[in-house]
């Protein structure tokens, strides 16, 4: 039984329910849960938690999320990425007039007009390329521009394909009968929006986001606020609070590992449970008052012996981003350094009773 979370790399054309249940088949084992639905065609950092991780499941899903994101310009879908049935499209000549303002194909019956009314075929080309130029640079910057308003906190209408209930029914269900529903603009934050790489139609962007941003929807967002329209071609997770790309691992990579390694190379690429909760401060239980560890009941400051830094084995694998922000909450251990679960102390008071555990005795086995 393994216990802990592992930072899956998950491939197009896996659900993360997909992701879930192979994992299950390679480690033997049933109680692992995933920290977030990425779209089938999505790729890239999906946490697993296994054993009684399956208990911070939720915390791992609120943390900051980064996505590399490549944004079509000039079509639109009724799912919002290139998966969808085209609803409408635009002819490439068409993007960049339309991004600098002009009426769509304006730009290259001026380039024609000006190079058959210019007795200099030569120096008509060059003005056709400075004006082509121009368009481009006029283009990046109107991006750029309408990108900067997103950046913040924002309302997103959650897309028809998606898995969010409305009346007890998935929206994706409703969608493939053809069924379309009222949905309520849900408010969330974009903490960074950087648009990396522009070759049009592709617009290739970085998002750092909140919980429950449509990264779909956002590029449909930008593509109406530029005029053009724009669906999502394709989407990389890069990261989730503390976990990275760095360090995610296929399905077949951990699947060769489970089938030919030692088993120590498997639990190496398995992060201990304490270790999310590494920016809280520790502290070992006395023998004394070890029962009433092992029962989940109250304790008394003085039942409690705080860590130094450099005692905390956990404060090597600190991650610099906080995974819980209650004020009070400390990580209880053994005397054997076994991690028992998380206690909560309220203000003003000494004693400290039990917030979230994860006692071994309840482990489940094989």
């Amino acid at each position: 039984m393994h216990h802990g979370m592992l930072t899956i790399y998950k491939e197009a054309g896996y659900t993360s329910s997909d992701a879930v249940a192979r994992l299950r088949g390679i480690l033997h084992m049933r109680k692992i849960g995933h920290t977030g639905t990425l779209d089938p065609d999505a790729e890239g950092v999906l946490p697993m938690c296994l054993g009684n991780a399956t208990r911070i499941c939720e915390l791992i899903a609120d943390k900051e999320k980064e996505y590399v994101a490549v944004m079509r310009l000039g079509v639109r879908t009724d799912t919002q990425d290139m998966s969808g049935n085209v609803l409408f499209q635009m002819g490439e000549e068409e993007i960049l007039p339309c991004l600098c303002g002009g009426s769509p194909g304006a730009g290259e019956e001026a380039d024609r007009s000006r190079s058959t009314a210019d007795p200099d075929e030569e120096n008509g080309t060059e003005e056709a390329r400075q004006d082509r130029e121009r368009m481009i640079a006029c283009a990046e910057r109107r991006i750029h521009e309408q990108a900067a308003r997103f950046v913040g906190e924002i309302e997103q209408i959650p897309p028809m394909y998606s898995a969010i209930k409305v009346n007890g029914k998935r929206l994706y269900d409703l969608a493939r009968k053809g069924r379309t529903v009222e949905r309520k603009p849900r408010r969330v934050t974009i903490h960074a929006l950087d648009i990396e790489k522009i070759e049009l139609p592709f617009v290739t962007m970085r998002v750092r986001c909140s919980r429950g941003t449509y990264i779909r929807t956002l590029c449909e967002d930008l593509g109406n606020a530029l005029g053009t329209g724009a669906a999502m071609e394709s989407l990389l997770r890069t990261l989730v609070g503390q976990f990275t790309l760095e360090e995610a691992r296929t399905l077949d990579e951990v699947e060769r590992i489970a089938k030919t390694e030692p088993p120590e190379m498997l639990e190496a690429l398995i992060r201990p449970v304490d270790s999310f909760f590494a920016d809280l401060p520790a502290a070992v239980c006395r023998e004394d008052a070890l029962r009433l560890l092992k029962n989940g009941n109250a304790l008394e400051k003085e039942d409690l012996r705080f860590l130094a830094p450099e005692e905390d084995s956990c404060a090597d694998r600190g991650t610099g981003r906080q995974a819980l922000r209650e004020e009070g909450v400390i990580r209880v251990y053994d005397s054997a350094c076994v991690f028992y679960g998380l206690y909560k102390k309220g203000k003003g008071q000494r004693r400290y009773t039990a917030f979230k555990m994860f006692l071994p005795e309840k482990q489940e086995k094989v």
